[in-house]
Order: structure tokens, then C-alpha cells, then sequence
């Protein structure tokens, strides 16, 4: 891939973090959820205070902050975050982090609005710890409820319940060579197509280009067989585990069999996991954090690139995305409507259009307006492509930019201990060491004792 290494649909950073929270586990105490630890606390000029606690702070806080407070004076919003800008995270850090979260909101003691990315959120649900904010959201009219992507908000729910928010989101995206696929009689159905179709496909197109004498095609590059199928297992998550019931299905023949198809298109040159230069590689997948990336990812990788939703099983409902930068409201804070105004807030125009804002926007319309200047941009010749020459994209093109975003909104939970399970035990398969079913067995018997612990 060109753009930085992913798993699943996050950056490496992203996943190393929330690996390390599966492992840890919510000490249970006396300390009841519905009890606060807190009481409300005021400035001598009389305004209400909140805290926020965030991770990392960065600059676009401290804009929103000041945005916040200019709309409402009287509240005084109190950033409180863990690590500055850009700062690292040392061995050990991140576990102290959880588990001083874990601790204050156990007490009652924490923020009133924590920044949740990568925490475990379903226990803290499970043990009521977290505000549901579903009547706060239907009954908001400051909200244009039409504009926010309530898709994506739907998809982010537990238990029917919206206890996180997220700032923006980002988008998982599988991209086709339209030079290739859209010369070729070999038809594409993205809605409806299986990995099995996809390994047809390709051999397909592969083979038509070997009959014409054409340059050697891969259907995906520079990925090894071990990521291929953790990602295949987070778009079809639930076929393999039932977080509810907490019970894996790694043993299945449908399990073993999918692996065995991943080794047999390598051992067939259908994949690879070398580098392939642009223009032989047939397909891709790319993690999109911006509306810019639509442009400076998808055309650093393809010369004219279609977007696709990736193989799968099953009717396919939407384009996957994966939250960034997610809010929760501790059940217990003293200042849950003042709190609330912040989320508000921060799903208001004003805060989506924040320049400094990671992701795409929950709002459409701020979505549309980024991808139209970015037309505008191509279309002046001032727009340059990552390696420093103007990019050239027709407007039908951005047209499927802009449906391509709005079709983004399938959520997967993924337990984020059990991809990194897979890939260690898979690459005793791929490499030839142990038989399928033996890995089969092995990754079941782990995430079962993992999902039970």
C-alpha cells in the first residue's frame, strides 16, 4: 500500500493502542455507577465548569475550545489531556492511561467528557458507566438532523444505545485500475460480489492480459498473506465471532477453506506480497482520513481509479468506516446537559468545518463543500498530486466522490485482541509449517480462552 501501513481499516498507531486496551480487563468495585463521585463545580465569575479529557491535546481543541466558550459564556471548558502534541507513548504508558480511566470513571471521579478511541467501551457499557445519548440527540433543535450522516451514528450504537460520538470518521476503501477494469468485458458487481468471485475475477483479468502480451497484473501487491486475511475477517467479523455470546467460529470448514484460498492465489501469483508498480496492480485497499485523500491516495496508487465496496458475505449494506476521535458523557457527571452542548457543539457546521479536524465530517454538506473546492482546485490546474504533478480528474468523477462518501456508514466491532491472534497463528499456514486445520484450531482454542477470560 502507498499510504501508512494499516489493519483493518486503522493506522498502525491506532491499532497498536487499542490492542493493548483488549488485553485489559475493568476491575469491578463497590463504587456504583449511578453515584457521582463530583458535585458541580462553578469559577468565581459564576460559569458552570466541565472537563475534557483527551488523549493527545492538539491545536483543533483548543480552536474548539475557544469557539465552545465564545457560544456559550457560561461555560468553562477545562481540557485535560494525557500526552501534547505529537508526543510519544512510552512502553507501559498506555496501559497507566486505561487504567487510570478505568479508575476515575469507576469513582466517579473522571472528566465529564472523555475521549473513548480505543477503550473498552462495550464493558463500560455492560456495567452502565457511559450516558446514553440518544434522547439528547432526538431531542436537540439545534441539530439539523437531515445534515448529520445519522447513518453513521446508527452504526455506532451498543446495545441500542448511542453512547459514543465520534469527531469525524474515516473510510475504508477497496479501489479498482479503471484503465484496466473498464476496458475489459469482465464485469464488476461490488454490490453482491464474494472473495470467490473476486479470486475469478481476477484470474480473468489477469489471464487477458497475459493473452494480449501485456505487463504482468497482481489482483493486490505489497500485502502478505497474513493481512489479507485479517482483513477479510474484519469485513466478515461476525461470521467468525459472536461478541455477545462470546463464542468464536475459527474451527468452521468455511474458516480453513478461506485460508487455504488466500495461500493457493499467492502460490498462483493472483496476489503478492512484493511491491508492484503502478499500473500491475489490479486492485487495493487504502484507509482514507480526509476528503483530500480521495485524490492525493487513490491517484498516488492508480492512474484512474474506481472505488469499490470490498468482497464480502452477503448483501452488502454500505461502505465500511471506522470512528475517530470518539466522545462519551460518564453517567454519573453532575453536568450532563452542559456537557452535552459540547457534543452538540462539535456536530455543529462551525466545528466540522474546523480545518484541523481529523476525518470526514459527521455533517453531508461540510463533506460536499471540501470535495467541490477540491474540484475546484483540479480544475484551475492549481491542485498537485503528492509527487508534484497536477492531478487530472474528470467531474464524473467527483460526482462518485461524493456518493461513495455518503454510502459510508457500516460500522463492524471488531475485538481488536483477535485480528493480531489470527495473523500470528495464520503465518504458520502460509509459510508451510502447519496444516489449516491445525491453525484453525489453535486460533480457536486462543480467541475462545481470550473472549472467556
Amino acid at each position: 500500500m502507498k499510504e501508512e501501513e494499516t489493519i483493518g481499516g486503522y493506522t498502525m498507531k491506532k491499532w497498536f493502542l487499542m490492542m493493548i486496551v483488549g488485553a485489559l480487563m475493568i476491575t469491578t468495585t463497590a463504587c456504583s455507577s449511578g453515584s457521582s463521585g463530583k458535585e458541580k463545580q462553578t469559577t468565581k465569575e459564576g460559569k458552570t465548569v466541565i472537563t475534557l479529557s483527551l488523549q493527545e491535546s492538539s491545536p483543533f481543541y483548543e480552536i474548539l475550545k475557544k469557539k465552545f466558550e465564545e457560544k456559550y459564556p457560561d461555560i468553562d471548558l477545562q481540557i485535560k489531556s494525557y500526552k501534547n502534541a505529537g508526543e510519544q507513548w512510552g512502553k507501559g504508558e498506555y496501559e497507566k492511561y486505561v487504567k487510570t480511566t478505568n479508575t476515575a470513571l469507576l469513582s466517579g471521579k473522571g472528566a465529564d467528557i472523555i475521549e473513548i478511541s480505543g477503550l473498552p467501551v462495550e464493558e463500560y457499557v455492560s456495567k452502565k458507566m457511559l450516558l446514553d445519548m440518544k434522547d439528547l440527540m432526538d431531542q436537540d433543535q439545534t441539530l439539523d438532523k437531515n445534515d448529520v450522516q445519522m447513518k453513521v451514528l446508527e452504526s455506532l450504537k451498543s446495545k441500542g444505545g448511542m453512547y459514543t460520538i465520534p469527531a469525524g470518521f474515516g473510510i475504508a476503501a477497496f479501489v479498482g485500475d479503471g484503465n484496466v477494469l473498464k476496458n475489459s468485458t469482465v464485469k464488476i458487481d461490488d454490490k453482491s460480489w464474494s472473495w470467490n468471485n473476486f479470486e475469478e475475477i481476477s484470474k480473468q483479468l489477469i489471464q487477458q492480459a497475459r493473452k494480449s502480451g501485456s505487463k504482468q497484473l497482481y489482483a493486490l501487491a505489497n500485502y502478505p498473506p497474513d493481512m489479507t486475511l485479517e482483513e477479510m475477517v474484519v469485513e466478515n467479523y461476525a461470521q467468525f465471532v459472536d461478541g455477545e455470546t462470546k463464542k468464536a467460529k475459527f474451527d468452521s470448514p468455511e474458516f480453513v477453506e478461506l485460508m487455504q484460498q488466500i495461500r493457493n492465489m499467492y502460490e498462483e501469483k493472483v496476489m503478492t506480497a512484493d511491491q508492484a508498480e503502478m499500473g500491475h496492480q489490479l486492485f487495493s485497499s487504502a484507509s482514507l482520513l480526509s476528503p483530500g485523500d480521495l485524490i492525493d491516495v487513490l491517484y498516488s496508487s492508480f492512474e484512474n481509479p474506481v472505488l469499490l465496496q470490498k468482497p464480502h458475505t452477503g448483501q452488502s449494506e454500505g461502505t465500511r468506516i471506522f470512528p475517530l476521535t470518539e466522545f462519551a458523557i460518564p453517567a454519573n457527571s453532575p453536568v450532563k446537559d452542559e456537557a452535552w452542548k459540547f457534543i452538540s457543539f462539535l456536530l455543529s457546521d462551525e466545528a466540522q468545518s474546523l480545518q484541523d479536524r481529523e476525518g470526514f465530517s459527521l455533517l453531508a454538506s461540510v463533506n460536499d463543500k471540501k470535495i467541490k473546492e477540491l474540484q475546484e482546485k483540479v480544475k484551475s490546474g492549481t491542485y498537485k498530486l503528492p509527487d508534484g504533478k497536477k492531478a487530472k480528474i474528470s467531474d464524473d468523477a467527483f460526482t462518485e466522490f461524493k456518493q461513495f462518501v455518503h454510502s459510508a456508514y457500516r460500522y463492524v466491532k471488531v475485538d481488536s485482541r483477535v485480528i493480531p491472534i489470527i495473523g500470528e497463528e495464520s503465518a504458520t499456514f502460509f509459510n508451510g509449517q502447519k496444516s489449516a486445520e491445525e491453525v484453525a484450531k489453535l486460533i480457536q482454542n486462543r480467541v475462545t480462552t481470550y473472549l472467556n477470560e
